[in-house]
């Protein structure tokens, strides 16, 4: 018995920061739609970095955030960072234009089948679309396309397909 009153301190300790860590610092998710495909397939990890203000969101990160749609934004959705705060974009004849450029997006598998904006992004805002674009509930579907820079959990640093953990 008394071998087990020592352990409880060291115990309790290693769960608080276990928690905080997590909570604060870093943590794996696992993704559980196709809309990343082929960048992030369904039933992989990431693993997300949760200190926003120690970083810089720049074209092409992936983010971890609760969207902003009411009946959503509980959940926790991975996207693609398109646009910064006051960056123009649209979407026509299959390809995505960010501030009258056509952008190449070697990660798509397919050609974009909609047509949208132009749309200026707001400060303090970014626009955010899946890679798997067609079927992505993302920036161009929401009925406020922009997503607040307060609403981002976390960039994501590292991806892990699930047959590294299901082998």
């Amino acid at each position: 018995m008394k071998t087990l009153k020592q352990w409880i301190p060291s115990l309790v300790i290693a769960v608080i920061i276990t928690l905080g860590f997590r909570t604060y610092v870093a943590e794996a998710m696992k993704v559980p739609t196709g809309s990343m495909i082929p960048t992030i397939e369904v039933n992989d990890h990431v693993f997300v970095e949760k200190l926003i203000w120690l970083t810089d969101i720049d074209y092409n990160d992936l983010v971890v955030f609760h969207p902003p749609v009411p009946e959503k934004e509980k959940e926790k959705y991975v996207k693609r960072v398109i646009g910064l705060p006051h960056d123009v974009i649209q979407v026509k004849d299959g390809l995505l234009y960010r501030n009258g450029e056509v952008i190449d997006e070697p990660y798509l598998n397919e050609e974009i089948r909609y047509l949208y904006g132009p749309v200026e992004v707001p400060e303090d805002h970014y626009f955010v679309l899946g890679d798997n674009r067609n079927i992505s509930y993302d920036s161009h579907m929401w009925p406020t396309p922009f997503l607040e820079k307060d609403r981002i959990v976390g960039k994501v640093l590292m991806v892990v397909p699930t047959h590294v953990f299901w082998q």
